[in-house]
């Protein structure tokens, strides 16, 4: 049977609403790479899970990346950021009981002093946040996560965003495609 024709807008329409259902769904993560005025990385400490991660969090129902970020910087620290650029895309495959997703990390800047020694949880999502050196980042985050925001740091200093491949640099060669 032949699709129907774009000139039959409503039968076109169910037939893209019908091909959208069954399309398969990507959960969407939103970083931000927050600094204070010495360089060092702004750390969240969820109460939902062990560790230590980047601020942001996950993107609701047909929400941008950048929006949820900022949804979720003011949400869980009251904090009102215009976002940079985007840092860094990843593309992280299923782990555990959680399919694929894809993670996001925009530059949240430069925070002042003031604003960075006033920075609080606001919610109970959050036990702590601290800056901390970049070294210092990399053992308190996940290893995904930590290669992620190498990744960020050099793609903030390099002045362009980069694409990984469950936490590593894309190439297709060494991935073999």
């Amino acid at each position: 049977m032949r699709p129907p024709s774009p000139a039959d807008p409503e039968a076109w329409n169910a037939y893209l609403a019908e091909g959208n259902a069954t399309q398969p769904r990507k959960r969407v993560a939103a970083d931000v790479l927050i600094r204070d005025e010495s360089g060092r990385v702004l750390l969240v400490k969820p109460t939902y899970k062990p560790g230590w991660d980047l601020p942001g969090g996950m993107a609701e129902a047909n929400e941008p990346p950048h929006e949820a970020a900022m949804r979720e910087l003011v949400e869980e620290l009251g904090l009102e950021l215009a976002l940079g650029g985007l840092l860094v895309v990843d593309w992280a495959p299923p782990h555990g009981p959680w399919d694929d997703q894809l993670c996001f990390i925009f530059d949240g800047g430069v925070l002042d002093g003031v604003r960075a020694d006033e920075l609080r949880p606001r919610d109970a999502e959050l036990s702590d946040a601290s800056f901390v050196t970049a070294a210092d980042a990399q053992a308190l985050l996940r290893p995904r996560l930590a290669r992620r925001l190498d990744v960020a740091i050099r793609a903030l200093a390099a002045g362009l965003p980069e694409y990984l491949y469950d936490g590593t640099s894309y190439s297709p060669m060494a991935h073999g495609f």
